[in-house]
């Protein structure tokens, strides 16, 4: 049986995204995003920024954008995955964002 799935080059870079995000999503270290965040982020402030009623941040990738905005402003180098460490601990910490 074959499935038509449109064009299959968009079929194959659809996929390819989906299975990239969720294996980002499950490599996410969890208790080295908590050290990062306590190491540094609590030079400019505590959490009850993450707390606070009045969120400026939304969404996922809002907060994705703060962590790198956070980190480059601190100068502080981090690799991908280490931002991707910090998001996924303030998310399962503090956010809850889907």
């Amino acid at each position: 049986m074959k499935i038509f799935l449109g064009n299959p080059a968009i079929a194959g870079i659809t996929a390819a995204c989906l299975m990239a995000a969720t294996q980002l999503a499950l490599a996410a270290d969890i208790k080295n995003g908590e050290t990062l965040l306590k190491g540094n982020c609590t030079t400019c402030h505590d959490d009850s920024m993450y707390s606070r009623k009045d969120k400026r941040v939304t969404s996922l990738d809002g907060l994705n954008k703060q962590v790198s905005r956070c980190e480059l402003s601190l100068g502080l180098k981090w690799f991908d995955n280490d931002i991707n460490d910090v998001v996924s601990y303030l998310n399962q910490t503090y956010y809850h964002f889907k």
